[in-house]
């Protein structure tokens, strides 16, 4: 049994949720998002809150019933307020900015490499710090993943691009030998 399936989603105001044909649509000032179900769940709208259920007791429907209820209960969140991701970058010479529909970074390779911002996503560049925002949670994590793969963190310098407040663990390098 689900602990976070059994809970009731609560609506926010100025929020609409709406299912139809397998499919659940979530509409507010932030946008419209919408995800199709897995036929052994169902979803029921109430006038305040949305409860997600189990259409058959199988193993596969219990271990959807918790994944499904979360990614509703983002879906709602994310409408009404953006769910943001910040990017650093470390380096001498390491740079971003934004053109057009694109992220151009120099990050030390001999060509600047361009990262396409997704449709329903806003980036903004500020210095080194790089913000994805967006209503969608899953979207917004896989861009700043992505940027991120570009140029990981390497573990002598920290040198690259990392998530806002992460610690690299920097290795110690090779030592200097004095000879006698």
């Amino acid at each position: 049994m689900s602990r976070l399936g059994k809970l009731p989603i609560p609506i926010p105001a100025g929020t609409t949720v709406s299912v139809s044909d397998g499919v659940i649509t979530v509409k507010g000032k932030g946008g419209t998002l919408s995800r199709a179900l897995h036929p052994a769940i169902s979803v029921f709208v109430g006038e305040k809150e949305v409860v997600v259920a189990l259409v058959a007791k199988t193993r596969l429907a219990r271990a959807l019933w918790g994944t499904y209820a979360a990614h509703v209960r983002n879906m709602v969140l994310g409408v009404t307020t953006p769910f943001v991701k910040k990017l650093q970058i470390e380096g001498i010479g390491y740079r971003a900015e934004l053109t057009g529909s694109s992220l151009k970074l120099s990050v030390g390779f001999s060509h600047p490499v361009l990262a396409p911002v997704p449709q329903g996503l806003s980036v903004s560049v500020e210095k080194n710090i790089i913000t994805i925002s967006g209503a969608d949670k899953e979207l917004v994590g896989s861009f700043a993943a992505e940027v991120r793969s570009i140029k990981k963190p390497e573990p002598y310098k920290g040198k690259g691009i990392r998530y806002e407040g992460e610690i690299v663990r920097e290795k110690q390098g090779k030592k200097a030998v004095v000879a006698a």
